[in-house]
C-alpha cells in the first residue's frame, strides 16, 4: 500500500471557491509543484492573464501563469476538490461539484462554520468528506492578490471518523508546500474550537460598528464580552460531545494579540455588502447548543443582532 508520504504525489487537485482562503492555499500547492485547477468566477480573466500574487509574512511570492477556469465542466475529473467557497453558497455546490467528482474523489472543506461537512456528505456521500480548519489572518485585497498577515495552520480530520492514510497523506501535502498543518482526531472538536475564535471577533467586529480585532482586544468591555462568549460556546460543545480546557479561551487571546489591526473576514463582507455566514458561524452553534438544553444568551443576541444587521444570502 502507498505510504501516506505519497498518497496525493500526482493527485489533480481542484479548487473551488477563490477568495482569501482559496487563494492562498492553492497558490501554496501550486508553487509547490502541484497540479492545482482553480474555478474562479468574478476573478477569472485577471488570473487568467495575469496569474496569482500572495503577500505574506513567510515571503511574497507570484504565480504568473496558473491552471484557471470559468466552468468545472472545463477542469474535469479530480482526485481532491478543495472548497473554500462562502457557506451562504452552498446551494451550488451540488451542481458546480458534479463535474469535478470521480469514484475515489475526496472532497475537503475549509469553510467556516458548522454544517458544511453534512451538507457534502448529504449530496456526495460521508465517505469522501474531510474538513479543516485554517488558523490564519488573510484577506484578499484585489482580484488575484492575497494577504497573509499572520499565522497559517490548517488542521483537518474526517467526517465519518478517525483519521485514514489520505487524512495523514493530506497533512504531508501541506508540510511539502510550506502550510503548517495537523490531523484532528474530532472534526468537531475542531470545528468548536474554530468557533471560539469566530464567534466573537468575527462578530463584535461587525456589532461594535466596524472595528478590528486590536480595537475589540483594546475595549475592556468588549474583550470581557468575548471571553464570556468563548466561554458559553465551550460549554455548548462540552455538552454536545467536546472538551475544549477553559485554558484555551487564553489561548486564542494570546494569539489574537499579535494580530495587530487584523479586520475579520466577516467584517469585510459586511462592508462590501455582500452576504455573512451567519447561520454557519453563529446559526449553527446555537442551534447545536438549544437541543443539548444549553443556554447561551450572549451568542444568542450575537446571533440575533447580526441577522437584522447583514445580509445572509
Amino acid at each position: 500500500m502507498m505510504d501516506s508520504m505519497n498518497y496525493w504525489k500526482n493527485a489533480r487537485i481542484a479548487i473551488v471557491g477563490c477568495g482569501a482562503v482559496g487563494t492562498y492555499y492553492g497558490a501554496m500547492l501550486a508553487r509547490a509543484g502541484a497540479d492545482v485547477h482553480f474555478l474562479l468566477r468574478g476573478d477569472y480573466a485577471h488570473v487568467k492573464k495575469h496569474g496569482l500574487k500572495v503577500i505574506s509574512h513567510d515571503g511574497d511570492f507570484e504565480l504568473p501563469q496558473v491552471q484557471a477556469y470559468s466552468r468545472a465542466e472545463d477542469i474535469g475529473a479530480c482526485d481532491l476538490v478543495i472548497v473554500a467557497i462562502k457557506a451562504t453558497a452552498n446551494e451550488v455546490l451540488p451542481k458546480v461539484l458534479l463535474p469535478l467528482i470521480k469514484e475515489n474523489t475526496a472532497i475537503l472543506t475549509l469553510q467556516n462554520g458548522m454544517g458544511n461537512a453534512e451538507f457534502l456528505a448529504e449530496h456526495f456521500g460521508a465517505e469522501r468528506i474531510l474538513g479543516g480548519a485554517c488558523f490564519v489572518c488573510i484577506n484578499r485585497l484585489s482580484p488575484g492578490v492575497v494577504q497573509n498577515f499572520k499565522h497559517g495552520l490548517i488542521a483537518l480530520g474526517e467526517f465519518s471518523g478517525a483519521p485514514l492514510q489520505r487524512t495523514h497523506g493530506l497533512v504531508e501535502l501541506w508540510k511539502s508546500s510550506g502550510v503548517p498543518s495537523q490531523i484532528e482526531e474530532s472534526l468537531q472538536g475542531l470545528l468548536w474550537r474554530k468557533l471560539t475564535w469566530n464567534v466573537p471577533f468575527n462578530g463584535l467586529a461587525i456589532a461594535a460598528g466596524g472595528i478590528d480585532v486590536k480595537r475589540i482586544l483594546a475595549d475592556e468591555e468588549l474583550a470581557k464580552l468575548a471571553r464570556e462568549l468563548m466561554w458559553e460556546l465551550i460549554t455548548a460543545a462540552a455538552a454536545n460531545g467536546v472538551n475544549i480546557e477553559p485554558s484555551y479561551i487564553d489561548f486564542q487571546m494570546n494569539r489574537t494579540a499579535v494580530m495587530g489591526d487584523y479586520k475579520p473576514s466577516c467584517l469585510i463582507d459586511f462592508q462590501a455588502g455582500r452576504a455573512v455566514e451567519v447561520e454557519a458561524i453563529f446559526g449553527e452553534p446555537y442551534r447545536r447548543a438549544k437541543a443539548a438544553d444549553v443556554t447561551t444568551p450572549r451568542l444568542e443576541m450575537l446571533y440575533a443582532l447580526l441577522r437584522s444587521l447583514c445580509v445572509v444570502e
